[in-house]
């Protein structure tokens, strides 16, 4: 296992850097390492969000959305992302930052944790099966499908 922290303040530089990077490997597009690093301080500041880095690099990230649970008196964790660089995946730091997530989330008593991924992402799937998450499809084994609306 890799060492994982909670980032604070003084960590948003790299994390904004790791998340501008997750979305340049994918070609999502990407507001850039600067302007990611000033939200998360006013993100993190405001409470509601964990970053977790993990490696010297530091080499990985994890964000998470905590928000009060509708269906039970405890907090949802939505993981919203979870990026390893490149050149340092297959050596447990994206298992190991997902491990701390739901160990912080156990801790803090939160009822459920949550995701989303895509269809042809099969090591994060394959990651997220392991640790005992569950893919919902529908009755007759289609997909199940996350929406947005950008407003």
């Amino acid at each position: 296992m890799v060492d994982v922290r909670t980032a604070g303040p003084e960590d948003a530089p790299a994390a904004g850097r790791l998340l501008d990077a997750f979305n340049r490997e994918y070609d999502a597009a990407t507001p850039g390492a600067d302007w990611l690093a000033q939200r998360l301080v006013e993100l993190m500041g405001r409470g509601g969000t964990l970053v977790l880095l993990a490696g010297d690099g530091p080499d990985g990230i994890a964000v998470v959305r905590v928000r009060p649970g509708l269906w039970s008196a405890g907090d949802e964790w939505y993981l919203a992302e979870l990026y390893v660089v490149p050149g340092r995946r297959g050596e447990g730091i994206g298992r190991s930052l997902l491990t701390a997530v739901l160990d912080r989330a156990r801790a803090g008593g939160a009822d459920l944790v949550d995701l989303a991924t895509s269809e042809d992402d099969v090591a994060a799937r394959g990651l997220y099966e392991s640790v005992g998450f569950t893919r919902f499809e529908d009755g007759d084994g289609g997909l199940s499908f996350f929406y947005e609306l950008e407003l």
